[in-house]
């Protein structure tokens, strides 16, 4: 059976769904089961088991928010004969019967770990400022000779590294740069933290900080097709709290090797003035297009909720003049 769920035999989970956590340690966590038509319990497999479908069962079961989706046999459990493989989720479903899975992989597991998860009534929930998006947007002609510390750090398009490495002038070349403020507040109920250790940061020497995220952002242009046709790139970020509400004291920073996330109620800023907080669209013909700013896009640190971390705007650009406009709150 082929892993990539485009391409399986994909039904909708049976209407008739019960569901359980067994064998946790406390109440909120555990292997998921289903229970079958004939009243027996079966495990779920968890090759492909993601946040997605472990927030779907959380809230399914009124357990709160996924704080964890394991693939494990920690909790016991084993692949049964009707053991449900390949369930996928967009993670805002309501029950995993709007969820579907393989219609022929009953009993199939190359993990052979079943699907588990961890819930929790305290989460993060990261917000995008489409707003700060629009309003801080403009374009930038800058020689390559000041874009070095970025072209390290592979912010640039991909025909910069061919053009610095055929001439010997590359560094008088100027790219075009649409430049734009990232503002992302917390308005869950638990911090925001990264969930690399901090022992595995990365010292990043363009931004002379260490960088706790490698994949916080991604910055992306596409043409009316759905065709990526400004390479943007994936940017990683240093969390911490540029700005609180009234009454919020800030808890994290960036400076001294601190510790990173982003409070409740405090909003991480990535300046336009920063290097890499851009798309290089120095080959890009003049047009509408889509731009998308999505934080989070891997789903890799739970969320109450992924609904709301993704701008999708329109970009007008003539060769002169770039305008974003027009832009939604939606899921990367």
């Amino acid at each position: 059976m082929s892993s990539n769920f485009a391409y399986i035999s994909k039904v909708k989970m049976p209407s008739y769904l019960n569901i359980r956590l067994a064998d946790g340690r406390i109440a909120t966590e555990g292997r998921v089961e289903i229970k079958t038509k004939s009243g027996d319990w079966t495990t779920i497999c968890g090759d492909g088991w993601s946040l997605l479908e472990a927030m779907v069962v959380c809230k399914s079961l009124g357990l709160g928010y996924a704080n964890d989706a394991m693939q494990t046999d920690f909790f016991g459990g084993t692949i049964l004969p009707n053991t449900y493989g390949c369930v996928k989720c967009i993670g805002n479903e309501n029950s995993l019967s709007d969820c579907f899975h393989d219609k022929y992989g009953f009993g199939e597991c190359k993990g052979h770990d079943v699907a588990a998860v961890s819930c929790t009534h305290s989460m993060a929930d990261l917000v995008i400022d489409h707003i700060e998006l629009t309003r801080t947007a403009f374009l930038e002609d800058k020689q390559m000779f000041f874009l070095q510390c970025a072209m390290e750090e592979n912010c640039l398009a991909s025909h910069a590294y061919v053009i610095q490495k055929e001439s010997n002038s590359w560094h008088l070349e100027t790219r075009r740069l649409l430049r734009f403020t990232a503002r992302i507040f917390n308005a869950g109920n638990a911090d925001f933290k990264p969930f690399i250790p901090k022992h595995l940061w990365e010292w990043h020497m363009c931004h002379m900080h260490y960088h706790s995220m490698e994949v916080f952002a991604t910055f992306d242009i596409y043409d009316g097709k759905g065709t990526r046709v400004a390479e943007g790139h994936k940017a990683s970020f240093c969390l911490e709290d540029n700005q609180c509400l009234p009454g919020v004291k800030p808890r994290y920073a960036c400076a001294n090797y601190g510790d990173q996330g982003i409070s409740v109620n405090c909003t991480d800023i990535y300046k336009y003035t920063v290097d890499c907080q851009w798309v290089d669209i120095s080959e890009l013909d003049p047009g509408v297009y889509t731009l998308k700013v999505a934080v989070n896009p891997e789903f890799k640190v739970p969320e109450m909720t992924y609904e709301n971390n993704a701008a999708i705007c329109q970009f007008y650009y003539t060769e002169t003049h770039g305008v974003i406009t027009n832009c939604t709150v939606q899921r990367p």
